[in-house]
């Protein structure tokens, strides 16, 4: 536990602290570019992007050998990842567009080739004699163990240049996102946009392979926004929060890989954030699991009730055992299953009740209207005093109007 307290607090070591910083900067970047890309429904394609850098980093690699370099540049290993990423992006949107393949085919085929030409080069690249201790493994699943502070400007510097360019273009993505056509109809060009997105899912991509690796970096881009998207219903909201739940998840799992160091960081990095999701997915006051099923009793309590009112209004036997504990509970009857003075007032307006709405259907022909009765929501709540004493006076008998239904 002191361990991990003191990487919080950035007390781990310099490359501890720098490979926390560089993760949270990467995971708030990841996280507030990858939303667009989710509201899109085009996460795939951020997984072809992924596995589309490995080429280009063996290319890098052999290139700056061949020019009398060690190949281990990181800046010339993140332009060729860079140069790949952006072939294989391309291909896909020439396949999409040029054949009758849908755009997931596409993605697999893209997918595959170019990850397996990557694995080709890297086997190759093994068996040159600057190859066996190149480490370019370590793009496959991130590798932070040698990570310099010029890796981590790079890291900082790309990071603040997509978050900058996220916020720059946040609205007409967000339109695209949500309506292309009517993106298209309010002259924003869809595919200029549709580019932007898929760059800087690229340029978030690259510039965390140091960090995460190519076959994680996927789940940076898209488990932040899914996870945000559970708290909040406005997109603006969406992008900012994923980019908190990307930084946080980048600054903890570095956290925690540095204070265990058998734990790689990539993979600590993408479990954490799989936390946080799993979190929200049950925790979520309006979208998760756990409030639906809230929101489930409290209706079926509704139903049960209003059910049970018909009944004691009709003098009709009740045999629900849930039934009878609703009433109860809100002391509508006894022990015995007799109804209160409570009970029996509730239940003449419940009955009562459905009598106005029929005439409300009679009187108003607007289904948008008499289309809201669900036989839960109390008719005060549609109806003005007048038009329910209109409603009792065609019924005939005394008027009464209440403050409410039952709940």
């Amino acid at each position: 536990m002191t361990a991990l307290l003191d990487a919080l607090l950035l007390g781990a070591g310099y490359n501890a602290a720098l490979v926390a910083i560089g993760a949270s900067l990467l995971g708030f970047a990841a996280g507030a570019s990858g939303t667009f890309l989710f509201l899109r429904k085009r996460a795939l394609v951020s997984d072809a992007v992924a596995h589309a850098t490995l080429p280009g980093v063996g290319l890098a690699f052999i290139a700056m050998v061949a020019l009398g370099g060690d190949g281990r540049n990181l800046v010339g290993l993140l332009a060729g990842s860079a140069v790949t990423a952006v072939i294989g992006l391309l291909a896909v949107e020439w396949i999409t567009a040029r054949t009758r393949l849908a755009e997931d085919s596409a993605i697999g085929a893209v997918l595959s080739v170019f990850f397996g030409i990557g694995i080709v080069l890297l086997t190759v690249i093994q068996s040159m004699a600057q190859g066996r201790q190149a480490g370019l493994e370590g793009f496959l699943l991130g590798s932070t163990a040698g990570m310099l502070f010029q890796d981590a400007v790079v890291i900082a510097v790309g990071g603040s240049l997509a978050v900058a360019a996220t916020y720059v273009l946040r609205r007409p993505m967000t339109l695209v996102a949500f309506d292309a056509e009517y993106a298209r109809a309010a002259g924003v060009n869809v595919r200029h946009m549709d580019l932007a997105m898929m760059g800087l899912v690229t340029a978030v991509t690259v510039i965390g392979l140091k960090l995460v690796g190519l076959v994680l970096i996927v789940a940076m881009l898209i488990i932040p926004a899914v996870t945000a998207r559970f708290w909040s219903e406005r997109s603006e909201h969406v992008v900012w929060s994923a980019g908190l739940v990307g930084a946080v998840s980048g600054y903890t799992g570095a956290a925690l890989s540095a204070s265990a160091p058998a734990l790689p960081t990539g993979p600590i990095i993408v479990l954490v954030c799989a936390g946080l999701f799993v979190f929200s997915l049950f925790f979520a006051p309006a979208r998760g699991v756990l409030a639906a099923m809230l929101r489930f009793w409290r209706f079926q309590r509704r139903v049960h009730l209003r059910q049970g009112l018909l009944a004691l209004a009709r003098a009709e036997p009740i045999h629900d055992a849930f039934t009878l504990r609703v009433l109860r509970q809100k002391g509508l009857i006894r022990a015995d299953g007799v109804a209160t003075e409570a009970g029996r007032a509730q239940a003449a307006k419940t009955a009562r009740d459905e009598h106005r709405w029929a005439i409300a259907r009679e009187v108003h022909q607007d289904t948008a209207l008499t289309g809201r009765y669900d036989g839960l929501t109390p008719i005060e709540a549609v109806f003005t005093r007048d038009e329910i004493a209109e409603f009792d006076r065609r019924i005939g008998g005394p008027t009464m109007v209440a403050s409410g239904g039952p709940g």
